[in-house]
């Protein structure tokens, strides 16, 4: 928890390739939270269920769950988000390795924590993620468009009634 007077990251989530509509949040997250936490931040916030692989790219780094040294990730429970990242610093954060769900994290502002409010905490967004395991971008535009139904892909439904 952040005490009031701690430093505090804005940061703008937003879920690449996916723009209809746009899927986005904006989130205060404590500058003293290890990656690893972060990524917890961004499975809430943007609904996903956690239950595929994911990782971090800043700069030439990857940052990433690796108990076996086995992946070459750097230690992202060691990985500060202060550390690593300042006002105006782009974070690329994969979530589902197969389906690739790509997200770009911008640390926007420094702010400092205050009395009384919860941290992390969503203060803005737009959009709800697509389901899990639906195939990734392409996928999820497959999908909205057989939800969208017959007369939204250019076949009418009233094709041959009363003209």
């Amino acid at each position: 928890m952040a005490e009031p007077g701690d430093q505090v990251l804005q940061v703008r989530i937003t879920l690449r390739y996916v723009d209809d509509p746009p899927v986005w949040r904006q989130v205060l997250i404590p500058a003293a939270y290890p990656l690893s936490r972060v990524h917890r931040v961004v499975q809430a916030v943007m609904g996903w269920e956690d239950c595929h692989m994911h990782a971090f790219q800043i700069g030439k780094t990857t940052y990433g769950p690796d108990p076996e040294g086995e992946i070459g990730y750097a230690d992202e429970t060691k990985a500060r988000l202060a550390d690593v990242a300042r006002v105006r610093t782009r974070i690329g954060y994969e979530y589902d390795f197969g389906d690739s769900w790509e997200h770009e994290l911008v640390v926007e502002a420094r702010t400092v924590a205050e009395d009384g409010q919860t941290y992390p905490a969503c203060i803005a967004g737009e959009g709800a993620c697509p389901p899990e395991d639906c195939g990734g971008v392409y996928g999820f535009a497959e999908l909205k468009e057989v939800l969208a139904g017959p007369d939204r892909r250019g076949t009418r439904r009233d094709a041959g009634v009363g003209g």
